[in-house]
């Protein structure tokens, strides 16, 4: 088989961000057992050295950089960075988050919501995107891959910036599967639905447990694994043909009516 339909990651050099808990974690522990050299960023340094530590001791490739994605000046200097670490860069995982709830009319409350939440969510994609297209437009097979949510194609009340902040993802996506596919860099969306993470501890299990069932196909919340499994299906060389798309991974949320 040719390597550009291998349906394997080894050797590739990916950059997850918010790798320190749930989805992020994950992502870069299933890519780290799948032979990729991982680059874990998060804020908590302590965190991500710790899961790099644990990922080098199952002989496993994995360097660990703090990072706050609201800060334009340290993406700049922590991208090249990993590219200059490990030789290059492969795949970027547009991962990191936060939650933002706020009704509309919390005069006190809603602009400094909403501002952190379109820099973290959206504009901080862009520009992890622009500092690693150098690197990836000298890849064989370049991949970007925005966590978006199943708030992107729905709506929970009280959680407007965050939706606002999450479709914008997806047309970020979008609008950028279509700029970058003449180099042959794909970019495509997952929109996560209710999965077991930070941002879902403090739901206790019996509301999970009737949310679950009201809401998903699958009658059960998904954990960090599932979605982070969809990333790599994304990111194999033999995903050449896939751009623009927006996959949800939320158990069946979005095609239930009742």
């Amino acid at each position: 088989m040719s390597e550009s339909l291998s349906r394997s990651v080894a050797g590739k050099v990916v950059l997850v961000t918010g790798a320190g808990s749930g989805m992020g974690r994950a992502t870069a522990e299933v890519f780290a057992a799948e032979g990729a050299l991982v680059a874990l960023t998060d804020l908590a340094g302590s965190a991500i050295e710790d899961i790099a530590a644990d990922l080098r001791a199952k002989g496993h490739q994995a360097r660990a950089w703090v990072l706050d994605v609201s800060d334009h000046v340290a993406i700049r200097a922590v991208v090249p960075e990993v590219a200059a670490a490990f030789g290059g860069l492969d795949v970027l995982v547009n991962n990191a988050g936060i939650s933002s709830f706020c009704p509309i009319d919390d005069e006190e409350h809603y602009d400094l919501i909403w501002d952190r939440a379109v820099t973290v969510l959206l504009t901080a994609h862009q520009r992890l995107i622009r500092a690693a297209l150098p690197f990836l437009r000298q890849s064989s097979s370049p991949r970007i891959v925005n966590i978006a949510s199943t708030e992107a194609l729905g709506a929970t009340s009280r959680d407007s910036p965050y939706c606002a902040a999450k479709a914008g993802v997806t047309g970020l996506t979008r609008a950028l599967a279509v700029e970058l596919g003449k180099e042959g860099i794909t970019v495509n969306a997952i929109c996560p639905g209710p999965i077991v993470t930070g941002m879902t501890e403090k739901v206790s299990e019996a509301d999970k447990e009737v949310f679950a069932h009201r809401r998903t196909a699958l009658r059960r919340y998904g954990q960090p694994e599932e979605v982070a499994h969809m990333t790599l299906s994304l990111c194999l060389p033999a995903a050449s043909y896939i751009t623009g798309v927006t996959i949800p991974v939320d158990g069946g949320l979005m095609a239930r009516n009742a």
